[in-house]
């Protein structure tokens, strides 16, 4: 199993998460419901005395993975926005993806024989 880091880390990250999450719908990211949980859940879970938090590690664990979630979901949708077809094209379109030019066809607009 990969090594984890640092909580304090998994903890930024999320909340680096949850600010492109909210974008542009106003107000501050702090007043969300997912931070405080977040921010809760974190405080609740914080490293004790003992050789070994199994409490604390599984914490740990679950935000780790979700995450590596919403990391991956939110690059996907770039990807997806980025590389998605926008439908069919003409052929004019197409051929100049690549810089070709197309004759007329006989019966079009300046057709000459």
């Amino acid at each position: 199993m990969a090594a984890l880091g640092s909580p304090v880390r998994t903890f930024r990250g999320l909340l680096r998460e949850l600010r492109y999450m909210r974008g542009n719908a106003g107000g501050c990211y702090r007043e969300a419901a997912a931070y405080q949980y977040l921010r809760d859940a974190f405080r609740a879970h914080k490293v004790t005395s003992e050789k070994l938090c199994r409490a604390q590690h599984d914490l740990h664990f679950q935000a780790a993975t979700y995450l590596c979630l919403l990391r991956s979901v939110r690059e996907h949708l770039a990807l997806h926005k980025e590389y998605h077809g926008k439908g069919e094209r003409s052929m004019e379109e197409t051929a100049g993806l690549v810089g070709l030019k197309l004759p007329r066809q006989p019966g079009g607009k300046g057709w000459e024989p």
